[in-house]
């Protein structure tokens, strides 16, 4: 037969006679082949340091079998009994587990009591760094992970049948004593961190050692056993040491690789936790933050450095017994001799977890949150913006991308993917709906920044939450300046997703850096406005779901200061006159996702005269109000795409080599990587900083940090683009990548929304300002 992967020969130690096990099975487990006798295959797993599992396979039948080791063992441990009830109730009730089949208590068969499993046919990952999987779907496979978990502890003892299952309140500190009771027997030499991790568990035990829930006791990402293809988890597997008591415990346990003693990852492969790599993604904050709104429960934990200090000393008494197990030859994995270097760093591990009282694997996260004052409302959405974009968003990118490369040279190019629909549907369902409008989202700018931050790091994510450009810029205008009945045409139905907009400023006749050179004219005709003149590079118009433009034009006002004498007004797409020309291309990519860029021209063009927003000469005061934030969202999502190509270019940088070596051996790219971290995280500071300003003083006091930040950042983006393109070498600019428009989004955005040389006109003057007020000399 085909080798189960992770399978070996069954070991000397543990050989059993497989004719009399088939014997059996033939009797009493139903549907087992009868036929040809003597043809069971028997292989044993090489995982699994506990209970001896093995691979059974008859024919087109495969099986899973778990029995007790032979020999000595520890008081109450290895009951395969208690593992063959728990998922008998479990697979009744629509758990994942694979389906017990036959439990034998006559040790005559081979040697030991056992039970009869389904054979789950799916992924394993030993490694729980996944190496295998790419970032995205790590993030989807650890939430499903600790998702399967909130629904073991959301189940009723009763409904399942195991209120017995347990052995009532008091759960802590049996597991203390229990742990304490199993290392001394196990024990070969006296480490006295384990004497003091016992002490203090024992003297600190959580006021409510009084919860009853079904707990699994071993419940980590290599005990699970997911779909081949998909981020779903087909059964959890080891439910030896289950029992009743406290979630937290588990929770606790599934979480603690984020606090793994560095000297310990890659101790062998099959260790307690095997992981050669940090695990950054997601974030420990994140999966408890899934788990807790998956169970309604608050993320506020009292105690949880005592949970973590109990995995930690659990741990390290699993690795003693066995280590010790191997001493007398009944150890059920190849290299359990490495487990006696484990005990020591481990309970000095959780010695000093019990002295913290917060946790985080996130460092900058923090800090940025505490320099710049972040709400605890931002940082909450922040946190399920993230999760979502791991579990629903990243997923979505390669069946995205198929839907424009399918449709590029037909008309179906401008409609939206129906993925991308769904996607928007559930953010909508989730909250996660217009974040970017502080009155409707109750975030302030810093909070949106980082949100849009991340948003920025997949092209089409931003309108998966509402918050995409031009649409959240004319949602600002109506919303700040629109009359109420503009806002029920236009502004509910944008803030609903039902329609999008575009915006028409810039012409192609004229000098449009400077907007007062503008010739589209709109005129008064008694009840009506008429328009006259061309746009162009106004976005988002080829989508059909455009329904309505802000046109920006002059009116007749002579007299006016330059900047008094344009207007900005409503116009429907559908009125006539109104026609689309030629969609724009940035580098030779028509931008379809977003609705691409259209050349329009409006002959004609009669609207009505209540069409006008806040009345005839107000465009620039507008345009001023309407510039800011989004200048902010821009910078932020191009710091998101910085640091998408930033990681793309490590991960080249680690695949590929040159001249005998890796590329970030050689110092040049090296120091690309590091001049692009330098780069991204001022750039982010300079607009944190800015956005911070704006909550704090408004819009108008923030102009000269707006522009600088509107300078700086794509300048600092483009940069780190450029060095991923050069390190990625031919794929670097081509469709095999995203870093070509990525280069050709953030490239326009020297020109959008105001040249370079025009912001730097505006902070020199703002600079001599201030200068004014300390120096002698005029200015």
């Amino acid at each position: 037969m085909a080798a189960e992967p992770g399978t070996s020969e069954v070991r000397r130690q543990h050989r059993f006679d497989a004719c009399r096990l088939e014997r059996l099975l033939c009797r009493r487990l139903p549907g087992f082949p009868q036929q040809p006798e003597g043809a069971l295959a028997v292989r044993q797993y090489s995982s699994g340091q506990s209970n001896p599992t093995f691979y059974l396979r008859k024919g087109e039948k495969a099986y899973v079998l778990r029995k007790k080791p032979h020999g000595p063992l520890l008081p109450r441990a290895h009951k395969v009994d208690r593992e063959y009830h728990v998922q008998k109730a479990l697979f009744a009730a629509g758990f994942p587990v694979p389906e017990p089949l036959l439990y034998c208590s006559d040790v005559s068969v081979i040697g030991t009591e056992f039970y009869v499993m389904q054979h789950v046919q799916g992924r394993i990952f030993r490694d729980l760094s996944l190496p295998e999987v790419g970032p995205a779907e790590r993030s989807a496979l650890y939430i499903a992970m600790i998702e399967t978990l909130a629904q073991l502890h959301s189940f009723d003892l009763q409904s399942l049948g195991l209120q017995e299952y347990g052995r009532g309140p008091g759960y802590c500190r049996r597991q203390v004593s229990t742990w304490k009771r199993q290392y001394d027997a196990a024990a070969h030499t006296d480490i006295p961190a384990m004497s003091q991790l016992a002490e203090w568990l024992a003297n600190n035990l959580p006021a409510d050692d009084n919860e009853e829930t079904l707990i699994h006791g071993d419940f980590r990402i290599d005990n699970i056993i997911f779909h081949p293809t998909e981020a779903r988890v087909l059964a959890v597997l080891d439910w030896e040491l289950s029992t009743t008591g406290h979630p937290l415990a588990d929770l606790a346990y599934a979480t603690m690789f984020y606090f793994w003693p560095t000297s310990l990852k890659g101790l062998g492969q099959g260790t307690v936790f095997n992981f050669k790599d940090t695990i950054a993604n997601p974030s420990f904050e994140e999966l408890i933050s899934i788990y807790c709104r998956c169970r309604g429960i608050s993320t506020t934990f009292s105690n949880f450095n005592f949970f973590l200090a109990l995995s930690f000393f659990k741990m390290a008494g699993i690795s003693q017994g066995v280590y010790a197990r191997y001493l007398i030859g009944n150890a059920s994995a190849e290299n359990s001799h490495e487990f006696a270097k484990m005990v020591q760093p481990l309970a000095e591990k959780g010695l000093e977890l019990s002295k913290r009282s917060s946790f985080s694997s996130s460092t900058r996260d923090r800090i940025s949150g505490e320099l710049f004052h972040q709400s605890k409302k931002g940082e909450e959405t922040l946190l399920k913006v993230k999760q979502f974009m791991k579990q629903h968003v990243y997923p979505a990118e390669k069946e995205i991308i198929e839907y424009y490369a399918r449709h590029g040279n037909t008309e179906e190019k401008w409609k939206k993917p129906p993925v991308l629909e769904r996607l928007k549907e559930m953010a909508k369902a989730e909250g996660l709906w217009n974040l970017f409008l502080p009155d409707v989202s109750g975030l302030g700018q810093l909070d949106y920044a980082l949100i849009a931050e991340e948003t920025g790091k997949c092209f089409f994510a931003p309108e998966v939450f509402n918050c995409h450009a031009p649409d959240t810029g004319n949602m600002e205008v109506l919303h700040m300046y629109g009359t109420e009945e503009q806002k029920k045409e236009w502004l509910e139905p944008l803030l609903e997703g039902k329609i999008s907009s575009c915006f028409c400023m810039t012409e192609p006749d004229v000098a449009s850096s400077d907007a007062t050179n503008m010739r589209c004219s709109i005129e008064r005709d008694g009840n009506s406005y008429v328009i006259n003149g061309k746009k162009w590079w106004s976005s988002g118009a080829g989508n059909p779901n455009c329904k309505v433009a802000i046109v920006m034009g002059k009116t007749k006002n002579s007299s006016a200061s330059r900047y008094k004498q344009h207007s900005m007004i409503l116009v429907p797409m559908d009125t006539p006159g109104v026609k689309l020309i030629r969609p724009l291309s940035v580098f030779g990519y028509l931008d379809e996702i977003h609705g691409g860029h259209f050349e329009i021209h409006f002959n004609d063009v009669r609207v009505p005269a209540s069409n006008v927003i806040l009345g005839e000469g107000r465009g620039f005061e507008i345009a001023q109000g309407r510039l800011g934030p989004g200048r902010i969202h821009h910078c932020m999502r191009s710091i998101g795409a910085a640091e998408t190509a930033l990681e793309i270019m490590c991960q080249r940088a680690a695949e590929r080599e040159t001249f005998g070596k890796k590329l970030y051996h050689h110092e040049v790219v090296a120091h690309w990587i590091a001049e692009c971290r330098l780069s991204i995280e001022q750039a982010r500071l300079l607009t944190l900083k800015t956005a911070s300003k704006i909550d704090t003083l408004g819009n108008r006091r923030a102009r000269k940090e707006v522009a600088m930040a509107k300078v700086v950042v794509p300048r600092a983006v483009l940069k780190v683009i450029d060095c991923a393109i050069q390190v990625c070498g031919g794929g670097g600019v081509s469709q095999d990548f995203p870093l070509a428009s990525l280069f050709a989004y953030i490239r326009t955005l020297r020109l959008a929304d105001g040249p370079d040389e025009v912001h730097l006109s505006t902070i020199a003057r703002w600079e001599l300002l201030d200068q004014s007020k300390k120096l002698t000399a005029k200015i």
